[in-house]
């Protein structure tokens, strides 16, 4: 698995500039990320469970650029993977990227408590 466990979480650096180093609102953009990928996961899940390839495309290709843009690197690889996963109809693998999907959020939500 890319991206996982040992990867970086949270790219501060990466996060201050898109916030212009605004602790606030860093805080407030890393709980809305965490919010909507928690809903976007569960999503991903049930396409994944029905092997429909399009949405899952969409969702995680989605994901990828929403996690990427704020510095959420792990989840932005995982996602990055799931779309790799899909595009070759890996559906097995793809359900089981949403499992490590779910345990990064939880990083990412620990992480942002840190802020």
């Amino acid at each position: 698995m890319e991206c996982g466990s040992a990867g970086l979480i949270l790219d501060r650096a990466q996060l201050r500039n898109v916030t212009l180093n605004d602790e606030a609102l860093m805080r407030e953009v890393v709980l809305a990320l965490v919010n909507a990928v928690s809903e976007q996961i569960e999503h991903l899940r049930l396409a994944a469970a029905r092997d429909d390839g399009k949405e899952c495309l969409r969702l995680a290709h989605g994901l990828v650029g929403a996690c990427g843009n704020v510095g959420a690197v792990a989840l932005a690889g995982l996602f990055a993977t799931m779309e790799r996963q899909v595009i070759a109809g890996d559906f097995q693998s793809g359900r089981s990227t949403v499992q490590f999907l779910t345990v990064e959020l939880e990083k990412l939500r620990r992480e942002a408590g840190s802020l």
